[in-house]
C-alpha cells in the first residue's frame, strides 16, 4: 500500500492539543485511511510527527483486510513509534465466497502474527451492525475463532470489534477459550459488559466517543473499571472527540481524551496517563 501523500495540514484537521505531560499511547489507529479526497489525508510519517510533539510516543496501526494488516506491518517495521495488528475485520470475512477461501486469507494474517513488531491480532470479532443473512454471520464468526486461535499460538493481544454483538462476542471467548491479553477496542457496551471485562480481566479501551453528551453510559463504564484495565486510543480517523466531532481524528487528538478521562475518574492527568502508558505497554510490549 502506498504512502497517501496530502497537506501536512488540511483544513479539517482540528488544531493539535497542549501537549502532555506524562507522554502516552494510541493503542488502536488507521494512518492510512483517507478522510476525504477534497483535503486528502495527512501522511502517515506528519501524522506521527505531530502526535510525538504533544505527548503520543507510539501508536498501534491496525489492519482490517489483508491489503491493510500487510501495510501496518511494513509500517511498524519502517518507523519505531509503530507497532502492528493484524486482522481481517468482521465485515470483511463476509466478502469471501466461502470458507476456504477465507481461510486462505487467514493463513496469511497468521504469517503476519509471526512478525516480531506485530504485537496484536485485530481487529476482529462479531460485527451484526451492518452484517446480515445466517452465510454471511456464519463466515463472521469462524473468522472471529479463527482469529482467536492465531493470538492464543503467538501469544499476543486480541483486539476486539464487537457492534450490536455484545453477548455473542463474550460466549465466543467463554466457549472457545480467550487469550491471555483482550481489548474491547472502542469500547461501546452497558455497565454489564464492562462488570464482565472486569471478572476477566478484560481491557476496555475507550475513544473520543466517550465525550459525546449522550454516551454516559460509556462514561459509568469508565468509572467503575480498575485503573489496571483502562486504555486509550483514537479509532482515527473515527470519532474524534468533542468539540472536534465530524472532523478527521489523529493520534495527536489522544490528550483531549485523556484530559476528558482524568476529570471523568477525577483523578489526576499524569498519574492517569502513567497508569495508561504501563497498561498499554503490559499489553504490547515495548515500542523500542
Amino acid at each position: 500500500m502506498k504512502d497517501r501523500i496530502a497537506p501536512a495540514f488540511a483544513s479539517a484537521f482540528a488544531p493539535a492539543p497542549e501537549p502532555l505531560e506524562v507522554a502516552i499511547y494510541d493503542n488502536h489507529c488507521h494512518l492510512e485511511f483517507v478522510f476525504d479526497e477534497a483535503i486528502g489525508a495527512m501522511p502517515w510519517k506528519d501524522n506521527l510527527d505531530i502526535s510525538e510533539s504533544v505527548g503520543i510516543k507510539g501508536v498501534v496501526q491496525v489492519g482490517v483486510t489483508l491489503e491493510s494488516s500487510k501495510w501496518c506491518a511494513e509500517l511498524a517495521e519502517k518507523d519505531s513509534r509503530v507497532l502492528a495488528a493484524v486482522a481481517l475485520h468482521p465485515n470483511e470475512a463476509p466478502l469471501y465466497e466461502n470458507v476456504s477461501a477465507l481461510d486462505a486469507a487467514i493463513a496469511q494474517i497468521a504469517e503476519l502474527a509471526t512478525k516480531p513488531r506485530v504485537r496484536a491480532i485485530g481487529e476482529t470479532g462479531l460485527d451484526f451492525f451492518r452484517t446480515e443473512g445466517e452465510d454471511s454471520i456464519k463466515l463472521q464468526k469462524h473468522s472471529f475463532e479463527e482469529h482467536v486461535r492465531i493470538a492464543k499460538e503467538n501469544n499476543i493481544a486480541l483486539m476486539i470489534h464487537d457492534r450490536d454483538a455484545h453477548a455473542d462476542v463474550v460466549e465466543t471467548l467463554m466457549r472457545v477459550g480467550a487469550p491471555e491479553k483482550v481489548v474491547f477496542h472502542c469500547y461501546s457496551g452497558e455497565t454489564d459488559l464492562a462488570q464482565i471485562c472486569i471478572e476477566n480481566g478484560w481491557y476496555m479501551s475507550f475513544a473520543g466517543n466517550i465525550t459525546i453528551k449522550r454516551n454516559q453510559h460509556l462514561r459509568d463504564s469508565l468509572m467503575m473499571a480498575p485503573k489496571e484495565l483502562i486504555l486509550i486510543e483514537t479509532d482515527a480517523p473515527f470519532l474524534a472527540p468533542e468539540p472536534y466531532r465530524g472532523r478527521p481524528n489523529a493520534p495527536y487528538l489522544v490528550p483531549v481524551t485523556a484530559r476528558f478521562m482524568a476529570e471523568t475518574r477525577g483523578e489526576d492527568l499524569n498519574q492517569l496517563c502513567e497508569q495508561l502508558a504501563t497498561n498499554t505497554e503490559t499489553v504490547y510490549g515495548t515500542w523500542a
